[in-house]
């Protein structure tokens, strides 16, 4: 069994000639102390696919011995300084089956093999505290590299390495790296080993390779693809979290997908619908079936909350017991629903269009083009896309078709929101004012179709126990208090409407 921890840490390079590797960092901030831990020799192959799909993705998988740690190692990297380590146990030769699949969207399911090995003398010493406890390790390694890939060569290299321990403070990096600059030590130019290994050992990372070639900087084009960019990048960070079902893991992948299949539709003019159509397609799919879970998840925490804040007397009859019983059996289909999702031969070919998009991205002409006008003249359609549906929607007797036109409106609100999203780096103030209150409608709109989702759920449940002959008081009872919140968020819409209307201005949208 697999389990995870994080590392945060900073590699650096030779110092100048003539200077010590371990300069004097008693005194430096809370350090007190330096202490020798010997010597440990590393032995790691590294795996990846034979164009290094991981690698090019920043992450890495190993197959270590010595050291503390020895195991299956993948790496996928976090925010600044620090990557996310799943380890699992030296049990086989074979890549584990868990980390092949927390991998499944970087390779996108193409064979692992070994492609580096590299060994280590690795010269380990503690910093201290004044208490003994400690603060980061400092590593000094003698490395040797071999690239087991056709027509590889071999490299050798020293380098520093100092790790943050398990929840140490992030200031103690630069507050070391501050004391180490002053005696000759830079940060390196590669954050990792692998990488390092495979540039000087092969030509397959030779940092020559540019996806957005051919795309004017700061053109519509350019900004467009940065938005995709990133959010494919999401996607891909992910899916290994979705997997292990982390907290929020789920919503955000779906939202995710909503916002990529939204660009693509609202830049259609900068990039080709015939080659996009399909992937909003499949990305549609993957929102849905993602759906599945994240609605349950919602539903789950609007009832458990509804309940947990009644008083005591107000929940007659074993309410807790029936919300308990439909979690279980609604969490446990929504999750398989989920994770057969992540393995289907339709999500495969999602992640290999969405590389094969981000790689030679289908340009039309207006790519070229002022970014001012014509991500304006995109995101003023949109806006009257959601003013085709909202101006009736809040025009209509409360009711079920009410819901349903809301709901829609919704829709529109978020795809507005989205594309306002892509533009805000190119238009300022104007896109980022927009996007605010589209978002606005979205979370009103949002939370009274949630309300009246929740009401439907309520009823099924009431029926359920009163064929039970058990007590429908307390069902009625929440019931009452969604029905009161929708109609509630219905009265906030036309103001909100009204200030979405006030920040769709066409001569500030379009340059």
């Amino acid at each position: 069994m697999a389990h995870s921890t994080s590392e945060t840490e900073r590699k650096y390079a030779p110092p100048a000639e003539g200077v010590s590797w371990l300069p004097e960092l008693a005194g430096v901030g809370p350090v007190a102390e330096l202490v020798d831990q010997g010597v440990q020799d590393l032995d790691a192959v590294y795996y990846d696919t034979e164009d290094l799909r991981l690698s090019r993705s920043r992450a890495s998988l190993r197959r270590r011995t010595g050291g503390t740690d020895a195991g299956w190692h993948l790496k996928l990297p976090l925010p600044g300084d620090s990557r996310e380590e799943i380890q699992a146990p030296l049990s086989s030769e074979e890549v584990p089956e868990e980390l092949r699949d927390l991998a499944f969207s970087r390779t996108r399911g193409a064979p692992l093999r070994p492609v580096i090995r590299i060994r280590s003398a690795r010269s380990l010493h503690h910093l201290l505290d004044a208490e003994g406890a400690v603060l980061a390790e400092l590593s000094v390694d003698e490395v040797s590299a071999e690239a087991l890939l056709d027509g590889g060569g071999r490299a050798t290299w020293r380098e520093m390495e100092v790790e943050l321990a398990e929840d140490g403070d992030p200031a103690l990096l630069d507050t070391v790296e501050e004391a180490l600059r002053e005696h000759g030590v830079e940060r390196a130019e590669s954050p990792s080993k692998v990488g390092r290994g495979l540039r000087e050992t092969t030509s397959l990372l030779d940092g020559t390779t540019n996806p957005r070639a051919g795309v004017a900087p700061g053109s519509a084009g350019d900004h467009v693809l940065a938005y995709v960019d990133r959010l494919a990048a999401a996607l891909t960070d992910l899916d290994p979290a979705v997997r292990r079902e982390r907290p929020d893991s789920v919503h955000r992948m779906r939202t995710t997908a909503r916002r990529l299949r939204g660009c693509l539709r609202s830049y259609r003019s900068v990039l080709d619908r015939e080659a996009t159509d399909a992937l909003r397609q499949d990305l549609k799919w993957l929102a849905n079936e993602l759906g599945v879970e994240r609605d349950h998840e919602v539903l789950r925490e609007r009832l458990t909350t509804g309940v947990s804040e009644l008083p005591g007397e107000l929940v007659l009859g074993p309410v807790g017991a029936r919300l308990q019983t439909w979690d279980a059996e609604q969490r446990t289909e929504a999750r398989r629903r989920t994770l057969d999702t992540l393995a289907s031969p339709r999500y495969l070919k999602l992640l290999e269009n969405l590389r094969a998009l981000t790689d030679a991205p289908p340009l039309r002409a207006k790519a070229a083009g002022d970014p001012g006008k014509v991500l304006g003249k995109a995101l003023l359609k949109e806006y009257d896309r959601l003013a085709a549906r909202m101006e009736p929607a809040l025009d209509m007797t409360p009711g079920p078709q009410r819901d349903a036109a809301i709901h829609d409106a919704r829709k529109a609100a978020k795809r507005l929101r989205y594309a306002a999203e892509a533009a805000r780096p190119a238009l300022g103030k104007p896109a980022a004012r927009l996007g605010g209150r589209a978002k606005t409608v979205q979370q009103v709109s949002g939370a009274q179709h949630d309300s009246v989702v929740t009401c439907d759920l309520l009823r099924d449940l009431a029926v359920s126990a009163y064929s039970a002959g058990e007590p429908g008081f307390t069902w009625g009872l929440l019931y009452g208090q969604e029905r009161a919140s929708a109609r509630s968020r219905e009265r906030r819409l036309p103001e909100a409407w009204a200030r979405v209307r006030g920040a769709a201005r066409p001569e500030k949208l379009r340059g």
